[in-house]
């Protein structure tokens, strides 16, 4: 094509055959990006908000039910493999009816920030935060580089300085990284630990020592997912028992397990202190974990083992380190305050980590996914992890993580989410969040307290759940549970129970999904959405969690967004009640146990 006559066909200036061409489609599509310069229409703007109004109409009305979307939807779940017939069009669509489309996946979503929604750590974002993300979306910021981010790497840095002064490192020599969820913020974790112990050349060889990984029976399931992916092996993992009481790992057998591996020469890669589970809210005990790293040295010619910190949960408590609990300026209340107090005094240790993660995602009221992996020694990290540049990439800025991270391309939006809490909330927002979520908590401890045939199992806890059963009616529920967790001539009562505790949790869930109504007073209302763990704690004659059946359920209920009140707790309370009584509303009706022959029969 000559150079002339390319460029009046491009400017128009030269006529060709009627019909469909690339410029024609070309131009089409490249009104469907946000524009260049600030003057003249805004199509980004446009078709947001006609997004946030479509979305805004998924929503219920006023004491309406807890997803998005007007139908009722189908407890088992949307069909899936109707998704494998999907093709893609051969012409483009119209940019609005794509946008309504996508809005349409929505319809059925929980509504986390619903007051009748309280299933798990999964809190509504923030409005700061979803701005700030969305803005990156928009000029894809690529933390990369500063090349390629400019000023929003700032969002990275100052994070990890801020939250580096939370926890009591030295701000100008710590570093951090955001990455893609608490399981990222392992996976660097194990990642680190293993050079630092195996030393450079395992990068290069290769993973060639059965290291141990040693982490409490209460840690997360990640721990199988890093030292899978790092090549380590799963089967290197050994768990420590965790106290009854607290569910925090026993030190006493971690010292066992220590001094065995010492005096047979096999390295230690890392222990793992799990800084809030999500149900017991259990927090290791990291100070005395850090002593007996220094009392079993690692044999020579391996470094020193690492302590990771999976504080994803229970990090936030650290805005509390310089709160004035003598004055009590926040007015909480002396059943909560103590429990704050505690919570900080446990939380606090992890100064003595090698590495934290923390979760924005749960505990910081933002957009998934906002993880901060963050360090002590910013300098002996990037020395263990550097590796050689791009030929296509330059170092032009001071920044330039993505010699060191294994995204290597990232987004600004988990930066940016993180970031704007931070700012947003300030010390003073995350305490307030915090503590009412205690509050509440308490509050529905007492609703508990009335009801003879129901009883919260972790009283002692002082995390967002409230973990209870439900029994049935004219049973005294505390004296029941103790038979049940002590007396194993009561593992039958307590398989029956368990059975109970689940069909309550499906039958709820059944009824938030398929929108089902009750009239209570006159007025509509609709089932809150609350789930239940199959494995809350074991019996006290099953201490190793040998026997799978020995294990005690419980439904449990997840305050964490702000606009759940006290009467959404009295609501929680009355549907309990109302599963309960359908479940065994016939005489003698046959109870299921999963993977149980025989049948309970109440």
């Amino acid at each position: 094509m000559e150079k002339k006559t390319f460029e009046e066909f491009w400017y128009g200036t030269k006529k060709v055959e009627k019909g469909w061409n690339y410029k024609v489609i070309r131009e089409t599509i490249r009104q469907a990006f946000p524009s260049p310069y600030r003057n003249g229409p805004d199509v980004l703007k446009e078709n947001v908000n006609m997004a946030l109004d479509e979305l805004n109409q998924l929503k219920p009305e006023e004491k309406g039910w807890g997803y998005l979307g007007e139908e009722p939807t189908n407890p088992k779940g949307p069909d899936y493999g109707k998704a494998k017939l999907a093709r893609m069009d051969q012409k483009s669509r119209d940019l609005k009816e794509t946008v309504k489309e996508s809005v349409n996946l929505f319809k059925g979503m929980p509504h986390w920030n619903h007051p009748l929604v309280m299933p798990n750590v999964i809190p509504p974002a923030n409005i700061a935060s979803v701005i700030s993300a969305f803005m990156t979306d928009v000029f894809s910021p690529n933390i990369i580089e500063g090349e390629y981010a400019w000023n929003i790497e700032y969002s990275e840095l100052e994070s990890a300085a801020m939250v580096a002064d939370l926890i009591g490192w030295d701000p100008k020599k710590a570093g951090g990284l955001f990455t893609y969820g608490g399981s990222g913020c392992y996976l660097y974790g194990m990642k680190y630990a293993l050079t630092r112990v195996l030393g450079m050349e395992s990068r290069n060889k290769g993973i060639r020592t059965d290291g141990k990984v040693l982490v409490s029976q209460q840690g997360h399931y990640c721990k199988m997912n890093s030292t899978d992916w790092t090549g380590l092996g799963m089967d290197n993992i050994i768990e420590i028992e965790t106290n009854p009481h607290t569910n925090a790992m026993d030190v006493n057998h971690l010292e066992k397990v220590m001094k065995e591996l010492h005096e047979e020469g096999i390295p230690v890669i890392s222990v793992i202190c799990t800084m809030g589970t999500t149900d017991a809210f259990a927090i290791d005990p990291v100070a005395e974990v850090r002593g007996l790293i220094e009392k079993y040295p690692n044999p020579a010619g391996y470094g020193k083992a690492f302590l990771y910190c999976d504080a994803v949960i229970g990090w936030s408590w650290l805005t509390f380190g310089d709160y004035d609990f003598e004055n009590n300026p926040l007015k909480f209340s002396p059943e909560v305050l103590p429990m704050i107090r505690k919570n900080l005094f446990a939380i606090q240790d992890i100064v003595h980590a090698d590495a934290i993660g923390c979760d924005f995602h749960k505990v910081g009221w933002s957009p998934y996914n906002c993880s901060l992996f963050i360090y002590p020694h910013e300098e002996e990290f990037k020395r263990l992890m550097i590796r050689p540049g791009s030929d296509y990439l330059q170092e032009r800025t001071e920044y330039n993580p993505g010699l060191y991270t294994v995204e290597v391309s990232r987004s600004g939006s988990y930066s940016m989410a993180g970031w704007a809490t931070l700012k947003f909330l300030g010390k003073e927002g995350f305490q307030t969040i915090l503590g009412s979520i205690l509050e509440l908590g308490e509050y529905f401890k007492l609703l508990l307290k009335e009801e003879k045939s129901m009883l919260c199992v972790n009283d002692e806890d002082t995390g967002f759940v409230t973990l209870f059963r439900v029994y049935p009616e004219g049973v005294d529920a505390e004296m029941q549970y103790k038979l049940e967790l002590t007396c194993p001539e009561y593992k039958k009562d307590l398989e029956k129970h368990n059975a109970l505790q689940e069909r309550i949790a499906d039958k709820l869930w059944e009824w938030y999904r398929t929108k089902k109504e009750f009239d209570v007073n006159g007025q509509k209302e609709y089932t809150p959405y609350i789930s239940y763990s199959s494995g809350f704690r074991p019996t006290e004659y099953n201490m190793d969690s040998a026997d799978p059946y020995a294990k005690v359920y419980a439904l449990k209920s997840f305050p964490m967004n702000l606009n759940i009140g006290p009467d959404d707790m009295k609501t929680l309370i009355r549907f309990v009640k109302e599963a309960r009584e359908e479940i065994l509303q016939k005489p003698k009706q046959m109870i299921q146990v999963v993977d149980m022959k025989e049948d309970l029969v109440f």
